[in-house]
């Protein structure tokens, strides 16, 4: 799978090195500037703003010659930045599962994901007010790697997708959304209909009706 193209710049920065050596093994500020041919200042520099941003923590410490020195590791947020074959695979699963399966198969196995993924959450706020539902439904999309909002019209809550977890296969297979949108439908308790945009920046849209 290929890099965004910003991201090929940051991994091949001083500051994005760091990350692919911290991505090994936990390393100290000694350890990162040996492996760079830097001097100690210039890593101290980079691990302030990689660890401002939310990339890089300590972790602990490693006995010195004269005193412990600090180690590095990433964090979870960091891992965000390299590639995963996740979405290659799942883009596969799908297009098999439509040619073995007949459309009414696949809906109803599709569904079923939808109403596993949602039951948890949808049981924490079922005696919640809609709005508190669907304010529930972005917290669920943020905990999926995704960003989104509330807008409220008069007769729907809008849920907008700023960033759809599911871009990389929703153009493809439109049944994706159509997951979504039955899990957004379950957790929210109302119908809901599905507008997503899956043009060239999938712009995720899914119309919480109100009763």
């Amino acid at each position: 799978m290929k890099l965004p193209s910003w991201n090929k710049r940051l991994l091949s920065s001083t500051r994005g090195r760091i990350i692919v050596l911290l991505r090994g093994s936990s390393q100290t500020v000694n350890e990162l500037a040996e492996a760079l041919d830097v001097t100690d200042n210039a890593v101290r520099a980079h691990l302030a703003t990689l660890e401002r941003d939310g990339l890089v923590q300590q972790s602990g410490t490693k006995a010195g010659t004269r005193k412990p020195h600090h180690e590095y590791e990433l964090t979870a947020e960091a891992e965000q930045l390299f590639p995963k074959s996740l979405g290659l695979i799942f883009n596969h699963f799908l297009t098999v599962l439509g040619e073995q399966l007949s459309a009414q198969d696949a809906d109803e196995i599709f569904a079923e994901v939808a109403r596993r993924l949602a039951s948890e959450t949808a049981e924490k706020v079922k005696t919640r007010s809609l709005e508190e539902r669907a304010q529930a439904v972005v917290e669920f999309v943020s905990s999926l790697g995704g960003l989104a909002m509330v807008k409220k019209y008069p007769d729907h809550l809008l849920i907008h997708g700023a960033s759809c977890p599911f871009a990389d296969i929703a153009c493809e297979h439109q049944k994706v959304c159509q997951m979504v949108a039955k899990l957004i439908s379950e957790i929210a308790q109302a119908p809901v209909v599905e507008r997503c945009d899956r043009g060239e920046k999938v712009q995720c849209n899914f119309e919480i009706m109100m009763k």
